[in-house]
C-alpha cells in the first residue's frame, strides 16, 4: 500500500456513517470534478446514481442518498451547516433539479435518479456507487466509484492505496515495522509517526489539523452530552447523553466544552461514575452522529465516540493535560493505520470488528502511549484490544447507525481503558500473540464471515426487531 497519512484515519466530516455517508459524498465530489477534467461539465443535462451492494441494502438509514446530493451540489462535509441540510434536500426534491458542482441547475429526480440496486453487487467491494451524467446529445458517461470504508473512495480501476505517493523517513506496513523504527532510532510511536508526517505537512499545518480534529471532537461530545431528544429514522431510540450527564454534574448551565470539562474534573467521581463518564462520552458522539451531526471518522463514523471517550477518560481522570492530545492522536491514527494495510476498516468488509473492534485497538494504544508506556506495550494494547473483538458482527436494526451501534462504542471504549491497563502491567515479551498476528485473524475471520452479518441488515439483530421506518 502507498503510504496513509493519519489525517487519512482521522477525518472531519458528517454522520451517520463514514462508507455509507462520508465515502459516497467525495465519491459524489469527485465524480464532478471528472467531468469537468474531461471537458462534459458544461454538457450534461442531468445526473444518475446507482447504488450497489451494501450502500443499496442500508443506504437510505445511512443517507446515502443525501450524501450523493449534498456531494453533487458541492457542499462539503467539513465545512457545511448541517442544520441547514433537510433543507437543502428538500428543495432539490420539489424543483426535481440539482445545482451541480453548485454551479449548474440541472434535472435530477431523487425518487428516479437515485437507485437502490440491493440484488446487485459490483466485483471490487460491497460499497459501490456509479454516477452517469446525461450529456445534452444524448450520450452518457458513467463514472464508478467504491466507498471502501473510513471515508475512503476508489474509482474503478484504482487500487485501495490510501494516501497520496510521498516516500517516508520510516516506512510502515505493520506494526513489526513501527517498532523496529522505534527500537532502531530510540523513538516514541508518535515521534516517528511526526516524522512521517513532515513528509506531507510543516509542524505548523499538523498542529492546526491535530488541533482541529480534537475541537471538532471535542465540541460533538459537548453538544451530545446537551441535546435530548428522539434520534431521527424511525426506530424511536432516545438520546441517553445528556439526561446521564445531567444526572451526574446537574443541570447548570455552563457556557462552553472547556468549563463543562473543567466541572467534571474537579468533581472527583468514584469509579463507578468514572465508568459512567466514559460511556457517556462515547454516547454523545454517536448520538450526533446518528443524529447527521458533526464528527471525526475514528477511523469510522460508526466507532467514532471510542477514541475520544477515552482520550477524555485521560484528561479527566488519569491527570493528563492537553500536551497529551497530539502523542494521543499520532499514535491511534498509526494503529488504525497498520490495521487498515493488514486487514480492513469496514464493516462491509470485516463486519464490526472492522469499526468498534479497530476503534478500541487504537484508543488503547494512545492511552499507553500517553500513561507512559513503551512502544512494545502500545502495540500490546491495541493487540489486547483487537483480539477480544475478533467477529464481531454489523447487524444495524433497520440499517440505522443506531442499534447497536451507539452502544457498542461505550463498550469498545470500555475495553480500550482495560487493554492498556493491561498492557501497562505486563511484560510485551511474554505476549503469544502479537498485533500483526492478530491483524491477520481479524482478516482471516472477515473472510470466513457471512455477507449477513456486514452491514446489510439481514442478520443477527437486525432481524430481532419488528420495524417500520420512516424515511428521514
Amino acid at each position: 500500500m502507498a503510504a496513509i497519512s493519519i489525517f487519512d484515519i482521522l477525518k472531519i466530516g458528517v454522520g451517520p456513517s463514514s462508507s455509507h455517508t462520508l465515502g459516497p459524498w467525495r465519491a459524489a465530489q469527485r465524480a464532478v470534478r471528472r467531468w469537468e477534467e474531461l471537458g462534459l461539465f458544461d454538457s450534461i443535462v442531468a445526473v444518475q446514481v446507482d447504488l450497489y451492494g451494501s450502500l443499496a441494502k442500508t443506504g437510505r438509514g445511512h443517507m446515502t442518498d443525501v450524501a450523493v446530493m449534498l456531494g453533487l451540489s458541492n457542499e462539503d462535509p467539513v465545512t457545511c451547516r448541517t442544520a441547514a441540510m433537510p433543507t437543502m434536500i428538500e428543495a432539490i426534491r420539489r424543483s426535481q433539479t440539482i445545482t451541480l458542482g453548485g454551479r449548474r441547475p440541472i434535472r435530477f429526480d431523487p425518487a428516479a435518479d437515485c437507485r437502490f440496486n440491493s440484488r446487485i453487487s459490483l466485483p471490487l467491494h460491497p460499497n459501490a456507487l456509479t454516477f452517469t451524467a446525461v450529456l445534452a446529445d444524448g450520450s452518457t458517461h458513467p463514472e464508478t466509484y467504491y466507498s471502501v470504508g473510513g471515508g475512503f473512495i476508489v474509482q474503478e480501476g484504482e487500487s485501495d492505496q490510501g494516501g497520496s505517493p510521498v516516500t517516508l523517513p520510516f516506512p510502515i506496513e505493520s506494526a513489526r515495522d513501527l517498532l523496529g523504527h522505534c527500537d532502531a532510532h530510540g523513538l516514541t510511536v508518535p515521534e516517528v509517526v511526526w516524522r512521517n508526517e513532515l513528509a506531507w505537512r510543516t509542524p505548523e499545518e499538523i498542529r492546526r489539523g491535530l488541533g482541529a480534529i480534537w475541537a471538532t471532537m471535542k465540541d460533538c461530545v459537548f453538544r451530545g452530552c446537551h441535546t435530548g431528544g428522539v434520534l431521527p429514522g424511525g426506530l424511536g431510540v432516545v438520546r441517553r447523553a445528556a439526561a446521564l450527564s445531567n444526572g451526574m454534574l446537574g443541570s447548570a448551565s455552563l457556557p462552553d466544552v472547556d468549563s463543562w470539562l473543567e466541572a467534571i474534573r474537579t468533581s472527583r467521581p468514584a469509579f463507578q461514575q468514572t465508568l459512567a463518564w466514559v460511556s457517556c462520552f462515547a454516547l454523545a458522539v454517536n448520538e450526533e452522529n446518528a443524529a447527521f451531526g458533526r464528527v471525526v471518522t475514528a477511523p469510522t463514523n460508526g466507532a467514532a465516540g471510542v477514541i475520544p471517550a477515552v482520550l477524555l477518560h485521560y484528561l479527566c481522570f488519569c491527570g493528563g493535560d492537553e500536551s497529551g492530545v497530539e502523542p494521543f492522536l499520532l499514535t491511534s491514527a498509526e494503529i488504525g493505520s497498520v490495521i487498515k494495510k493488514g486487514a480492513t476498516i469496514s464493516a462491509a468488509m470485516g463486519g464490526c470488528q472492522a469499526e468498534i473492534g479497530v476503534s478500541s485497538a487504537m484508543a488503547a494504544a494512545g492511552l499507553t502511549q500517553c500513561l507512559g508506556g513503551s512502544a512494545a506495550q502500545v502495540a500490546m494494547a491495541a493487540e489486547i484490544a483487537l483480539e477480544h473483538h475478533l467477529g464481531l458482527t454489523c447487524d444495524p436494526v433497520a440499517g440505522l447507525v443506531q442499534i447497536p451501534c451507539i452502544e457498542r462504542n461505550t463498550m469498545g471504549a470500555i475495553k480500550a481503558i482495560t487493554a492498556s491497563t493491561l498492557a501497562l502491567a505486563s511484560e510485551p515479551a511474554d505476549a503469544k500473540i502479537p498485533l500483526d498476528a492478530a491483524i491477520r485473524s481479524m482478516w482471516s475471520t472477515a473472510l470466513d464471515m457471512n455477507a449477513k452479518y456486514k452491514e446489510t441488515a439481514e442478520g443477527g439483530l437486525a432481524l430481532q426487531i419488528a420495524v417500520n421506518v420512516t424515511e428521514c
